[in-house]
């Protein structure tokens, strides 16, 4: 490798770094939660409620302004390890239960 090809991938690395930087810094606080099975809407209130919502198959919980499953009987468990969401665009999926959570 010559020094041209090292300042080439520290200018795409610097780059990506400020793009994430700059998207989480710009990303609004959500203010109302949306939960959907089988593409019919079962839950739709404010982000700033603190309830907790079972769907027969998942289990969602809405605290302190952050949104997280807590519990689903699928398998893999992706859905429950995708953590806290709280600003508008964020969602968690579980697609063996067909169990979409979204912030808006």
């Amino acid at each position: 490798m010559k020094k041209g090809d090292f300042i080439i991938i520290g200018g795409v690395v610097a780059a990506c770094v400020c793009s994430v930087v700059l998207l989480i810094s710009f990303s609004k606080q959500g203010s109302r939660v949306v939960i959907k099975q089988d593409n019919q809407i079962i839950y739709d209130k404010s982000i700033n409620l603190n309830e907790t919502v079972d769907t027969g198959t998942n289990t969602v919980v809405i605290k302190d302004g952050v949104v997280y499953m807590s519990d689903a009987s699928c398998k893999n468990q992706i859905c429950v390890n995708t953590g806290k969401i709280s600003k508008k665009g964020e969602s968690i999926v579980c697609l063996p239960n067909k169990v979409i959570v979204e912030i808006e």
